[in-house]
């Protein structure tokens, strides 16, 4: 038998190929059992092909919330015709919110009451928060209602998405949606500070501005 010697570059090419084997087996091994993690290929592997670029169209359920919709628009189609708009046009809502109930001592531009009596912030419009407001079809759209000043008004918004499309629903039931917060004069300044940069009180109410 022919004897050889671990320096024998037979030897040394007989252990270098089975080393190769060895880590060519393991790196399949780690591939196969990391399949779903992100773990790199092992050096010299082919590259895996490139993942097919995102779809252009968004589903409608994953699309983000536009201030001021209606309820009954988010989850009963679009639409409308250019006589009658689904979406209150911007001089609407401005009436709109001008025959809105006052808050007392507040400047009525910034300030006012919904249908049921909550407090609501102009700027903070179609949120979930309590003084969150929306521009609401009182008979809803999908059911027939126009936008006009007359199927129009403010409603706290976390009520506005109970309703829905719903047409028979109470006035209690709807105040039993409301979510309900306890919201000092401070609390209001500080509001005002931070979107319009001052504070405004109502022509009567006797108090001093902050500028």
């Amino acid at each position: 038998m022919l004897a050889l010697s671990i320096d024998s570059p037979i030897v040394q090419n007989a252990a270098c190929a089975a080393s190769a084997a060895s880590m060519a087996a393991l790196a399949a091994s780690l591939a196969s059992w990391g399949s779903n993690r992100s773990t790199p290929p092992p050096p010299g592997s082919a590259a895996p092909p490139p993942s097919p670029p995102p779809s252009s169209t968004t589903p409608r359920g994953l699309l983000p919330r536009v201030g001021g919709a209606d309820e009954d628009e988010l989850f009963f189609g679009g639409g409308g015709s250019a006589t009658n708009p689904r979406s209150f046009p911007y001089s609407v809502k401005q009436r709109c919110w001008e025959k809105a109930e006052k808050v007392k001592g507040r400047d009525p531009d910034r300030w006012r009451r919904d249908t049921l009596g909550n407090i609501v912030f102009r700027k903070l419009v179609g949120c979930p928060g309590c003084l969150c407001h929306d521009y609401d079809h009182i008979v809803p759209f999908s059911k027939g209602g126009k936008s006009t000043l007359e199927n129009c008004q403010v409603l706290q918004a976390t009520v506005n998405r109970s309703k829905g499309n719903k047409t028979e629903i109470s006035r209690s039931d709807l105040i039993q949606k409301s979510a309900y917060c306890r919201v000092s004069g401070r609390d209001m300044d500080l509001l005002e500070l931070s979107a319009y940069g001052n504070v405004r009180r109502a022509p009567d109410s006797g108090g001093c501005n902050i500028q």
